[in-house]
């Protein structure tokens, strides 16, 4: 889950290695609906509508945040959600909002630190950094040179089956 256009379709593409599996755009909400996609015959991943910016109506907008609330709450069998935060722009309110929600219901999540191709070392030092003030160690994840792929499988396989 993340804003509009922080990768989260991308994502889905570079850890089930094919690329046009999730669709993809530059442009801001073109996913509109939650799609699933089965995973190695054991699980599901789920891409979900950004939220922010996107030209929609905000009826669409209105209509895309119910949708999201309503999965979130209702769905049992959510075992992870990742929130997904463009390493450049770090937290949102949104992004804010969402943290806080999946903590008080209880809801296991990681949150995943894309687009770090588009950065410099010191840039990368800054933005990670941005993000460890709320608490949480960011993965960091590239879907364009694929790091960060090891380490998101190896965090999901550790959340969903404990030792």
């Amino acid at each position: 889950m993340g804003r509009s256009n922080v990768g989260k379709s991308s994502l889905i593409n570079a850890l089930t290695g094919q690329k046009g599996l999730a669709f993809t755009s530059n442009t801001p909400g073109r996913t509109q609906t939650i799609n699933f996609y089965r995973v190695d015959g054991t699980m599901y991943f789920v891409d979900l509508p950004g939220y922010g910016y996107a030209r929609v109506p905000k009826s669409f907008a209105l209509e895309w945040k119910n949708l999201i609330d309503q999965y979130l709450q209702e769905r049992e069998t959510l075992k992870l959600s990742c929130v997904i935060l463009d390493t450049r722009r770090g937290w949102m309110d949104k992004d804010l909002d969402l943290k806080r929600w999946l903590e008080h219901h209880g809801r296991p999540y990681l949150v995943i630190a894309t687009k770090i191709d588009k950065l410099n070392q010191s840039e990368l030092q800054h933005g990670l950094r941005a993000i460890r003030q709320e608490g949480v160690e960011p993965l960091p994840f590239s879907a364009v040179n694929g790091r960060g792929v090891r380490e998101l499988w190896q965090a999901i396989s550790t959340t969903l089956h404990p030792r």
